[in-house]
Formats: structure tokens, sequence, C-alpha cells
């Protein structure tokens, strides 16, 4: 709006600027109360956006500063984040503010109990029951869930969940998932009490996992896609831990991030690439099921080989997907600069069979640059679903 020119923004309904309100971030909402008298009393009625990062200061009781706000807003809640770099609260703090009337209605919830070296895990309040009907995000974070709070959970409109350090049985986290009819993104972080974890949903577009190993606890071990028809992403989003990775059915799957530590497994259907820990590696196929991929398609368009040094391991790993990866569009094998010679180059063409490539089409380039996104900062199912891990 040009100086001395007509306000359109204040010809807008309250309506409308509550909602452009409850976009901005809490500090900036709550300033608009000081722009004009019919200001005033508009943050206060609009849909709530608090995040308690965002009010930490080096001032501040920000626990008491959360609690005054929650009990002069009028609500509902649009948004509201408590995470885990903020830590002036306690469990008991939690349970509060979750009951209060600003966050009714609440769409967005991100949720880190406070973390306290060897104590155990504080329980999930029952108070997030309350937002099951119209929560659409939820990140729940360093807390034990009840078998009792998760196996009557229905969460019908969620698209997004993150589950980071929680204490979930094996029993409970399938009806997680079954809860959630419309569930796109799963982010599954360091999270312990249960071995297997099987995938069947048909509304899932990505899922990332990290599993890290928790002493004195049962690890997450295997991961197994049963049936996903929509899923298009998974994310194995750390070199740590012995997590084995079965894909049955996922007729969708394009983009796939897995580790290369050698004790891992990737499986799909009855066709198993591992590597041996010990001595050179080397491949374990099962060739009775050789016939295998002529019945299912393997869908990824692009694969980025972190550093390729062509060992006989990796060289039977990337020529599976050369000759039966039939849609694939492009593939680059990062290598050292001192492999960077057409000796080296030339060798492995022949031995990668790129002649034979499935996919006629597809573009294929060794290089020295760096390929990988940093997996560290996808941390959250929101950003899992926009994570482009290639650089290059």
């Amino acid at each position: 709006m040009e100086a001395g020119g007509p306000d359109r923004i204040s010809d807008l309904p309250d309506s409308v600027l509550g909602e452009i309100i409850s976009l901005l971030p809490t500090k900036e909402g709550a300033k608009t109360q000081i722009l004009a008298p019919r200001w005033r009393n508009l943050w206060r009625s609009a849909p709530l956006n608090l995040d308690c990062y965002d009010l930490i200061t080096s001032l501040g009781d920000v626990a008491g500063v959360v609690s005054r706000i929650l009990s002069s807003h009028q609500g509902p809640g649009r948004c509201f984040r408590i995470l885990r770099g903020f830590r002036d609260y306690e469990a008991a703090n939690v349970d509060s503010w979750l009951q209060s009337p600003a966050v009714d209605n609440l769409q967005e919830l991100r949720l880190s109990y406070p973390r306290k070296i060897q104590s155990e895990l504080p329980l999930l309040s029952e108070s997030f029951l309350r937002f099951s009907t119209t929560l659409r995000v939820a990140t729940i974070e360093h807390c034990h869930l009840l078998d009792s709070i998760v196996q009557g959970l229905q969460l019908p409109q969620l698209r997004q969940l993150t589950l980071s350090n929680v204490w979930i049985s094996e029993c409970s986290i399938p009806h997680v998932i079954a809860g959630c009819p419309v569930l796109e993104c799963l982010m599954i972080i360091d999270s312990f009490s249960f071995r297997c974890l099987r995938i069947n949903s048909i509304s899932l577009r990505s899922i990332g996992v990290r599993a890290e190993y928790h002493e004195d606890e049962l690890n997450f071990e295997e991961l197994i896609i049963e049936n996903a028809p929509c899923l298009e992403k998974l994310l194995h989003l750390c070199d740590g831990g012995a997590l084995h990775v079965s894909v049955i059915f996922a007729p969708k799957l394009e983009t796939m991030r897995c580790s290369s530590d050698p004790t891992k497994k990737i499986s799909f259907g009855a066709m198993v690439i591992q590597s041996s820990s010990s001595g050179e590696p080397k491949n374990l196929w099962l060739r009775k099921h050789k016939n295998f991929i002529s019945y299912h398609d393997i869908r990824l368009k692009k694969i980025v080989f972190k550093t390729y040094r062509g060992t006989g391991s990796q060289v039977s790993f990337v020529t599976f997907f050369v000759l039966n990866a039939r849609v694939l569009e492009s593939m680059i094998l990062q290598i050292e600069a001192t492999n960077d010679k057409e000796e080296f180059l030339a060798k492995h063409r022949r031995k990668l069979q790129l002649e034979n490539m499935a996919s006629r089409g597809a573009q294929f380039q060794f290089t020295t640059d760096e390929c990988v996104r940093n997996v560290w900062s996808i941390d959250d199912a929101r950003v899992l679903d926009l994570a482009d891990l290639f650089a290059c």
C-alpha cells in the first residue's frame, strides 16, 4: 500500500483478519494488538498459534508467559508447539496447558515433554485425546504411550505424524496407524519397546525412520512394508542401528534412502540384498526367487549412491537396479576424487552392465560432488513430506 493510499486491509472482515493473524509467529501476532483500536481484540479471538520456542528470551519465565497467554485467549486453537529446545516447564505444565479452552479444536500439536537424565519417560496426557477429531499434524516426543490410550485412539483427520523418542509397545503401534485413515506422512525417530513395525496403509505416501540403539530396551530392528499402495518415499535416515527394511507391496515407491552399513538388509519381496561384515563384502541373493522381479516392478526414478568405491558388494547392488528398475530416470554414483580417472570409470561402466539398463532413457553419471543432503535436518513428518534428499 502506498503512503496516503486507501487502507485495503482494514476493509477485510474480522474473520479474515483473524485467520491472517493466526498464521503469524506468536510474537508478531500478539503485536498486532497495538496497530489500531479495531485490532486490539482480534488476536485474542483469532485461532491461536502458540510456539513456546518463539517465546524464549534471556529474561524469561517462559512457562509463566505461556500460561498467561492461554488464560487470556478466547480460542480456538490452530497450532501449539512445545519443542525440545524449550526447557522451562514440567510435565504438569503440559497437562494443564492441554486442558485450556484456548486450544480447543487444535489442528497442529508438537508436544515434547521435558527430558530428564536417568528418569522414566512421562506418560502422554489423556488430555491429548480431546483433540482426536480435529488434529491434522501431530509430533509427540519424549513420553510413554500407554496401551490403554493408544489402542482406542482414532485420529480421522490426521495427515502427518511424528513419534520421536517415545516408548510404545509392539501391539500398540499398528493401532496408531490403523486409527489414522488419511495419514500421509509418518516419521519414527529413535522410538523403542517394539521390535517390528508392519505397515498396512492405503493412504501413506512418505515414511521416514531413524532407529538408534537403546540399552536395556526392546529396539526397533525390522520395518516391513506389507501393503502401501500409495507409498512414494521411504527413507532410512541413520546409518546406525541394525534395521532390516522389507518392501513387499509398494508399487508407487519412487524415492528410497537406505543405509550403506554392511550389517543391514534390504528386501524387495523375497529378493534379499545384504552385505557381509567380514572380509570383502558380497551380496547374498536368494537365487531360487530370481523370477520375482518379473512380476514386481521397482518404481524408483532416481538413485544416488553415496561413496561408491567399486567393491564387489557395491557393484552387485547397483547392477541389480541397473538391470531391473524399468522406470529409472537418473542414477548418480558419488566417487572419491582419486577414482575420477577414465580407467576407473570405463572399468565400472562395463562391470555395471550399463549397456543393458532396463530403463533405456535413464541418465547415468559418476560425480565427485556431494549429492545427498544432511538427513539429520529431516526430523519431522512435515519436513519429510517436502524433503528432496538429492542435492545434484
